[in-house]
């Protein structure tokens, strides 16, 4: 036992040590599907993989619509300030990534008042220098969404089906338990009924005894 409560802090400690370092970032794919006349954002993450190093980085953002052959620079951000690049976009693009930091991880936007022009291919370019003590190591990571505006939001059938199981899963542990509390019940029963039986057997007993004492008692006067 003495050591069981010692290891109660050590598993605790790394629990801790595993949250920290594992839930600072997590590489997540963006949605893909727009309601038109609502705000959108486009995610995008690069995590770093050796966190004790430090970095500068910077995003690029850059968009192909559906009828364009080429890639046109849509948003950068750099050195905590962004800049929208793309007149199609003046005044609908906000910052939703890394703040008040240059090592950047999240690189997000949001689109305001998406249209139905806004349909199309994007890429996020992270360009991230690692800064060692005696030099310097460039790294680059490219994200592709592609984007599509509806007039309303659709689900998909791996969504129906989540939530469909997600039911069956709450049913299924209600019956469970309703199965089990009725076990428990009969258990606790029967158990009582034993006991009464027993109390009864013991008081029977006793009853008897006190008889055959008082018995003797009048056979010895």
């Amino acid at each position: 036992m003495p050591a069981t409560r010692a290891l109660v802090p050590l598993v605790l400690l790394m629990a801790l040590q595993v949250l920290v370092c594992g839930g600072a970032c997590v590489e997540v794919d963006s949605d893909t599907e727009a309601v038109a006349n609502q705000a959108f954002k486009l995610g995008c993450i690069s995590c770093k993989k050796r966190g004790e190093v430090k970095a500068t980085a910077s995003v690029t953002w850059l968009f192909k619509a559906t009828d364009d052959h080429d890639f046109d620079e849509l948003y950068m951000y750099a050195e905590r300030e962004g800049k929208v690049l793309d007149p199609r976009f003046y005044g609908r693009l906000h910052w939703n990534g890394s703040k008040n930091t240059e090592d950047l991880q999240d690189g997000s936007i949001y689109i305001l008042n998406v249209s139905y022009n806004d349909t199309g291919r994007y890429q996020c370019k992270f360009r991230r220098m690692l800064l060692y003590p005696n030099s310097q190591y460039e790294t680059n990571h490219v994200k592709n969404i592609s984007m599509k505006v509806v007039p309303r939001v659709t689900r998909g059938m791996a969504s129906i089906m989540s939530e469909v199981m997600m039911y069956v899963s709450i049913i299924g542990l209600q019956l469970w338990l309703l199965v089990e509390m009725i076990y428990c019940y009969r258990k606790i029963s029967a158990a009582g009924e034993e006991a009464l039986r027993e109390s009864a057997a013991e008081y029977l007993a006793v009853e008897s005894e006190s008889k055959d004492t008082c018995a003797d008692v009048e056979v010895a006067e």
